[in-house]
């Protein structure tokens, strides 16, 4: 049974323990509403989509070139006689006897009596002395009965499940719907988002950088993710170390947002008051995961509707990575998606990896096929929490257990790919 993160307290948590009680804030997936199709691309499905009509809706060419009847005994020494022409998207009102053909162009539909299709570049034409055109087939030994023909219902038969609920929307999915004639599709509300950084040292780019302060990079990072999981992002800015303001912001954010993530201020030094803030706000849950980088982390709920709310850590790695492993979850289930974790994939070290045991380590790293098309990963250097670089450079984070305290060179090691633009 899985506890809630109100029930955990704060022993140190596995990462799947944490990632259970994060999913368990999502009571279940957000309405439906129907978007046009041209604004769907990258929605998920609220409902599966059957197909009304067959895909092709007939049987038709693959190629420019004839249709007709294929005989057993092979083609007339005379050749076929050229009875028609039948083009795309007009109807082919007429039925072939044998020994005839009709010339047709790529995706017009097949007419009665035909069975395959010749492409133009194997047939010879000539005209007879009546002024008929006979056509001549070169290489018959080629042909194949059914050849070059898109049987109708062959890629999408009519009352099949074209697209499955909590399936999202790509170019593809995109093409598929508009091939079934959709103009547009059930999808989830997206989920709002509100984000903001803490610190009375973070400061905004653009702004004059003080002796002591940090450009706030968390939040432009986060906003990117969140945006990567298909949600709408409401950026409240910094916020300074102040229990009231960050007060403030949390009671406004639970009213605007379905989630609610912070990016520093969740641990126990003097000026970090999210956590003291939030019991004020709501209800605090676990802080603490076996998880580097990102051990320190809030699970909480916000307001009367009970928001939920992730106060991720302040380092730039870390707030990335804790992101991908539980924020990324629990926006899928919001979407009515399967909340799995990154995709995985096995990889050969190319070198020792450094971990210790009883936490699980995420490296970034860098992963490449060798020629024998084995997937081989490095990680990327210095692995510090605060070194941004190492994710800009990674295209995968590398994934080392509790109970590995190393990974040899050589050795198996999980990789979770990073999306990258090309």
């Amino acid at each position: 049974m899985t506890l809630s993160c109100f029930e955990l307290g704060e022993r140190m948590l596995t990462v799947e323990e944490a990632r259970e009680a994060v999913l368990a804030l999502a009571e279940g997936p957000l309405p439906a509403e129907a978007v046009a199709l041209a604004a769907a691309h990258g929605r998920v499905l609220a409902e599966a989509v059957v197909s009304p009509i067959d895909v092709p809706q007939q049987t038709n060419a693959a190629m420019d070139g004839i249709a007709l009847a294929w005989p057993a005994a092979g083609p007339p020494p005379e050749g076929f006689l050229r009875v028609a022409e039948i083009h795309a998207g007009h109807a082919a009102a007429l039925t072939l006897g044998p020994g005839e053909c009709a010339g047709i162009t790529t995706g017009a539909p097949l007419p009665a009596g035909a069975d395959s299709v010749i492409m133009r570049e194997q047939l010879a034409e000539e005209e007879g002395a009546d002024g008929r055109r006979r056509v001549r087939v070169e290489r018959p030994e080629r042909v194949r009965r059914g050849q070059n023909v898109r049987r109708a219902g062959e890629d999408i038969p009519r009352g099949s499940l074209a697209l499955a609920a909590g399936t999202r929307l790509g170019a593809a999915e995109l093409g598929l719907l508009a091939s079934l004639g959709c103009a547009e599709a059930a999808v989830r509300r997206r989920p709002r988002v509100a984000l903001f950084s803490t610190g009375d040292e973070v400061t905004a780019p653009g702004d004059e950088l003080p002796e002591a302060g940090i450009f706030d990079a968390n939040r432009f990072s986060l906003m990117a993710l969140a945006a990567e999981q298909g949600a709408e992002v409401i950026d409240l800015g910094i916020l300074p170390d102040s229990r009231v303001a960050i007060g403030e912001a949390l009671a406004r954010a639970a009213e605007e947002a379905d989630l609610v993530i912070t990016s520093g201020g969740v641990s126990v030094g003097d000026a970090d008051h999210t956590r003291a803030a939030l019991a004020e706000q709501g209800e605090l849950g676990f802080w603490k995961i076996a998880i580097r980088p990102g051990r320190p982390l809030a699970c909480g709920r916000l307001g009367p509707r009970g928001t939920p709310f992730l106060g991720l850590p302040g380092n730039p790695v870390a707030a990335m990575v804790t992101f991908l492993q539980f924020a990324a979850p629990l926006l899928a289930r919001l979407q009515g998606r399967e909340p799995t974790a990154a995709p995985r994939l096995v990889a050969v070290a190319e070198h020792e990896l450094g971990s210790r045991t009883g936490r699980v380590d995420y490296l970034r790293g860098v992963y490449r096929s060798d020629a024998e098309g084995r997937l081989r990963v490095a990680g990327t250097g210095a692995q510090g929490s605060g070194i941004l670089s190492s994710m800009a450079q990674a295209n995968c984070l590398i994934e080392i257990t509790a109970e590995r305290a190393a990974v040899a060179a050589g050795e198996a090691v999980t990789i979770h790919p990073l999306f990258r633009f090309p």
